[in-house]
């Protein structure tokens, strides 16, 4: 239940920095939310003795957010498990802190940002050039970061009580 909230509240504050943060293709914004992936990133640990139901609810949360904001049905809902997928194997080899997740959330968003960038040019949907691919990372990465600082933050202050699902 806390993984679908944070989710649910990272897609309406996607929508609502995207508003007011608008990212177009010929003129990049400074800032570019992704909310919604930093939590499917931070979520894993919460659901490991229920993977499957991570997954499923992750693949369902990529085609809302297909639906929300890229209409390209079932193409953020890949990308999520993949992302997802890439949470799993970190979380199982290495014990996440603040620093470590700085690192982590740089390189899910440079994952992220790199297949969208290869798939859109791949299908030639968009223009992309490689400095744009580059300079929309490194604009995502300042709220992202301070974002799931935020997130993992919270989670490691709630009580046990709250959380229904142990992190062992």
């Amino acid at each position: 239940m806390l993984g679908i909230i944070i989710i649910v509240i990272s897609l309406i504050l996607d929508g609502i920095l995207t508003n007011y943060l608008p990212f177009l293709v010929n003129n990049l914004s400074l800032f570019t939310p992704l909310f919604t992936l930093v939590s499917i990133s931070l979520l894993y640990p919460y659901y490991r003795k229920r993977e499957r139901y991570f997954f499923i609810m992750i693949f369902i949360t990529g085609i809302v957010y297909d639906l929300f904001y890229t209409n390209l049905l079932f193409f953020n809902g890949l990308l999520f498990l993949l992302i997802a997928y890439i949470s799993k194997v970190i979380y199982r080899n290495y014990e996440i802190d603040y620093l470590k997740l700085i690192i982590y959330i740089i390189l899910v968003i440079t994952i992220y940002e790199s297949l969208t960038g290869i798939i859109l040019f791949i299908f030639n949907l968009v223009p992309v050039t490689i400095s744009k691919v580059i300079y929309k990372i490194s604009h995502s990465l300042i709220l992202n970061i301070i974002y799931s600082e935020l997130i993992y933050l919270t989670l490691n202050i709630l009580p046990k009580k709250y959380k229904k699902i142990s992190i062992n």
